[in-house]
């Protein structure tokens, strides 16, 4: 999350047909080599995003759509097919890992195992965390970050101007795991923080939710162990909340 143990990702794939090829060779002879920033349009994130979030959906167990999961995060989501001008897609992995993640792409997964401990508000203010990582702009920054560090190590260079579909399912995986486990920074927490509150009054949620999500899983390691001063996000969370009744 993205709120997650610096996770979070996710996605429609709506954009991935229609983006542009992403120069990888110039990602090392550039970007790598002379160490200037790497710059990638929106079309072109989506795209690494799609493709990120398609190579998850085959390693993962994918929850069916008539599982009492998959039923539950449709009961969820209802009404947030889009959500701040973003198309979203939302499946559940059956797994006990304790997570949730989203991507520039829209793409949002949450793992069966944060369905376990948590609320159904709890859950909603996990999505609006991670929304807000990918509506700040958190998460194109991820991507650029696992996109190089992808180059680096493997040398997606290979072929002038090949697209993303065409890199190997070990590409792919370095790629999608490098995004997941990467960590946003505290600053960017924050942010997503607040967003994820907006979030939760925006669409009338219960806004304590995402202060009880954050103990749980302070307490509960997993998703949130790897964040530091959970307690203090979650108090900054209720003085939020005082704010707004006063």
């Amino acid at each position: 999350m993205t709120i997650l143990r610096t996770a979070l990702c996710l996605s429609a794939c709506l954009l991935a047909a229609n983006a542009s090829a992403i120069d990888l060779k110039g990602l090392t002879s550039t970007g790598l080599k002379a160490g200037k920033a790497l710059t990638l349009s929106d079309a072109e994130i989506a795209a690494a995003a799609s493709q990120g979030c398609a190579y998850m959906d085959s390693k993962e167990q994918v929850v069916p759509a008539n599982d009492p999961y998959a039923q539950r995060l449709a009961r969820i989501t209802q009404g947030l097919a889009n959500e701040d001008g973003m198309a979203l897609d939302f499946k559940a992995y059956r797994t006990d890992e304790v997570n949730a993640w989203a991507m520039a792409n829209g793409c949002v997964r949450v793992y069966t195992g944060l369905m376990d401990m948590a609320t159904d508000d709890e859950i909603r203010g996990v999505i609006g965390h991670e929304i807000g990582h990918v509506k700040l702009g958190h998460s194109k920054t991820k991507m650029r970050t696992a996109l190089l560090a992808s180059a680096g190590r493997d040398g997606l260079a290979a072929a002038g101007n090949d697209n993303l579909a065409q890199l190997s399912q070990s590409q792919l995986g370095e790629l999608a795991e490098g995004f997941i486990n990467a960590q946003f920074s505290q600053k960017e927490e924050s942010a997503a923080d607040e967003y994820g509150y907006g979030f939760m009054k925006r669409h009338n949620y219960d806004p304590k939710a995402l202060a009880s999500m954050f103990r749980k899983l302070s307490s509960e390691g997993g998703l949130m162990s790897s964040h530091p001063g959970s307690e203090a996000r979650a108090a900054r969370i209720d003085s939020m909340i005082q704010r707004d009744a006063r």
